[in-house]
């Protein structure tokens, strides 16, 4: 019997960047979830402040080459990889010189960028593109952070026959990791891409989006819900309860592991 395969896409990991709540689960819930039998892979993106020198990165040019298209514009992806020799775990990095090439991660003493909006949809389309030439096929995609926001879009409508995901099911873990400054009015048709239809960005369409509006965005193309932090943005909690999809309440840091490992088996068995 094949093992379950679970790719966990991340905001944030330390020590790649400092030790903060996600970056603490998806340094340790990985490896831990791979201990116990599963299959893995990781990915985050290559901020500026990742030190590749001392975490030893390097690119992978067979998976690299391939060009994005974010709003009318071409982006190379460059993918970049790294091991954590403790865990036996290899990190997969995303990686643009237009959007990653900054000293720091979302913003710097100027405020949030503006264009942030832009890398994370780079972000997620480089992670779907990148587990494809991979030829990996999750049977569980975990998403942590809003970095990470769009997977269930584009996974449910833009990828929802391609035989690498079709049957993937989407966990989002909900976090107090907001941003300040709502993404602009043409984010959601920035978003669109073959698959994805007005009907299915209704929610985000013509509004300046928030981080609770793109949180609840994420929630109602996803399959299961975690609370990641005791406490995360108002109203969010009741939206996940009202869709009716599998939830889990918060975990402390002493047991989340083996609450997570069993949700995922109760997901794929539901």
């Amino acid at each position: 019997m094949e093992s379950t395969k679970i790719l966990f896409i991340a905001q944030e990991i330390t020590p790649y960047l400092p030790e903060s709540e996600i970056a603490n689960v998806c340094r340790f819930l990985p490896q831990a979830i791979q201990e116990k039998g599963k299959e893995i892979r990781t990915f985050m993106p290559r901020y500026g402040c990742v030190n590749e020198r001392r975490n030893q990165l390097h690119e992978v040019i067979r998976l690299s080459g391939m060009n994005l298209i974010i709003d009318d514009s071409d982006h190379p992806l460059i993918i970049k990889v790294a091991s954590i020799q403790s865990a036996r775990m290899q990190v997969y990095f995303i990686d643009n010189d237009d959007f990653f090439q900054r000293k720091c991660t979302f913003s710097d003493e100027n405020g949030e960028y503006e264009d942030n909006e832009d890398r994370a949809i780079f972000f997620v389309r480089g992670v779907l593109e990148t587990v494809k030439k991979l030829r990996w096929t999750p049977d569980i995609i975990h998403c942590h952070g809003w970095i990470s926001s769009l997977i269930p879009l584009y996974v449910k409508k833009a990828f929802n026959t391609d035989p690498f995901f079709k049957n993937s099911k989407i966990v989002y873990s909900v976090y107090s990791d907001d941003f300040k400054k709502p993404f602009s009015r043409r984010f959601a048709e920035k978003v669109k891409i073959d698959g994805v239809e007005d009907e299915h960005i209704d929610s985000i369409r013509d509004k300046h989006v928030s981080f609770t509006d793109l949180t609840k965005f994420a929630i109602e193309y996803c399959d299961a819900v975690i609370q990641g932090s005791s406490e995360v943005a108002e109203g969010v909690i009741e939206h996940a309860k009202k869709k009716g999809v599998p939830f889990l309440s918060y975990q402390s840091p002493e047991n989340y592991v083996d609450v997570y490992n069993e949700f995922y088996d109760s997901i794929l068995n539901s």
